[in-house]
């Protein structure tokens, strides 16, 4: 049956089972390979994208349900990797292997999205069904709350530190030396 979806913004129409995942509607269908299969039951969150901007795990939610809402990859936050929390994980320097990243960037902006300041706390919840074999736990942390501050300054330029002015030295010429 054909399905009309809004992915990253753009409509796209794909003849699939509604019981198909969204997971492999995006993958297979749409050859968005942004969004990981990892688990296949919800559990890890390799496959976390956003409806209507809530993270939702792709591979529990059929084309059907997915079928009415605004759905966001990995791919749809910026063309040129240029959102504040892939900046952020760029800057924290967050991946090892990196397979679980998307998943782990779409759960961390929507948590941003809802709550802009988070506490660790916050954090810890938000990112608590997004797994890394390599641990990279705490620069995860870091990183959403680098986001925090790059999303402050992108909203409050003005708040924004500013860049230091480097002053280079005059060049005079020196006699006897041309």
């Amino acid at each position: 049956m054909p399905y009309k979806l809004t992915v990253n913004g753009q409509p796209a129409t794909v003849d699939a089972p509604a019981d198909m995942p969204l997971l492999w509607v995006l993958r297979d269908l749409l050859h968005l390979h942004g969004t990981k299969y990892g688990c296949g039951i919800g559990e890890c969150g390799a496959c976390t994208v956003h409806l209507n901007g809530e993270a939702t795990r792709s591979c529990l939610t059929t084309v059907a349900e997915a079928a009415k809402a605004h759905i966001t990859t990995i791919e749809g936050l910026s063309p040129d990797g240029s959102h504040p929390v892939q900046r952020a994980w760029t800057e924290i320097d967050v991946p090892q292997c990196g397979y679980c990243q998307g998943g782990q960037i779409m759960s961390a902006t929507a948590l941003l999205a809802k709550k802009p300041h988070p506490t660790d706390k916050d954090v810890d919840e938000a990112m608590d069904g997004n797994l890394c074999r390599c641990g990279t736990y705490l620069r995860i942390r870091q990183a959403v709350h680098k986001a925090a501050e790059l999303n402050h300054a992108n909203a409050h330029p003005a708040s924004a530190p500013a860049k230091p002015t480097v002053k280079k030295p005059a060049t005079h010429a020196v006699e006897g030396k041309h």
